[in-house]
């Protein structure tokens, strides 16, 4: 599979009281921005990020959302969507983020970037869209984007190729994690077939496995 990257998107600070973060400030609002941006093991370089207890870190580092998902939401909601509408910092175009598997890994630009774990809507994101129940249908939508750690530091911009350099062969993906972590239990043994997916969700999964056993 091979996309592109449709924009870089930067956040800004928007300071609201839907604002997740104790300081009433928050980085969802990103802006594409030109010309390619550093992109570091902590996130991109430029890029404001609020609430760091849930988002940024090494396994949240890069957010990925697709436009072709972007558009199905424009068109449910009435109302254009431009890059960086959903928080994500790399748009993409034509890359599967929902059927990409846990582990793969991505050459973008200079930059090597492996796939980790989806989306968790929360009330910021709401907020932020004034859609107060946003979490259930984008939880029933379930095209929650991918989130990548980096491998490789380098510069990503507009343009630039999305190669899968290396693909796990457990299949386990996005949208399955997604899904099992959501409205489909059935599916948690599963997601322990994927040694790359964070261990904080594998925690999770062993929790809730033990609780139904």
């Amino acid at each position: 599979m091979t996309g592109r990257v449709a924009a870089v998107n930067l956040g800004v600070v928007t300071e609201a009281e839907w604002a997740g973060d104790a300081s009433g400030r928050s980085g969802i609002d990103k802006r594409p921005v030109d010309g390619p941006v550093s992109v570091r093991t902590g996130g991109l370089v430029g890029d404001f990020i609020g609430e760091r207890a849930h988002h940024g870190g090494p396994d949240q580092a890069v957010y990925a959302y697709a436009e072709e998902d972007a558009a199905w939401w424009a068109t449910e909601l009435g109302r254009g969507i431009g890059p960086g509408g959903f928080g994500e910092n790399v748009t993409t175009y034509a890359v599967d983020l929902t059927g990409a598997v846990i582990g793969e890994q991505w050459q973008v630009g200079s930059a090597l970037l492996q796939v980790t774990k989806p989306r968790t809507p929360c009330t910021t994101f709401a907020g932020f869209w004034g859609v107060p129940d946003l979490i259930k249908r984008f939880t029933v939508r379930a095209l929650p984007g991918a989130y990548l750690r980096v491998l490789r530091e380098g510069e990503v911009g507009a343009g630039d190729p999305v190669e899968v350099v290396n693909r796990p062969a457990h299949g386990v993906t996005i949208g399955e994690v997604f899904r099992a972590t959501s409205l489909e239990p059935e599916l948690l043994p599963r997601l322990l077939e994927a040694p790359d997916l964070p261990e904080s969700i594998r925690d999770k999964v062993r929790r809730r496995l033990a609780t139904r056993s």
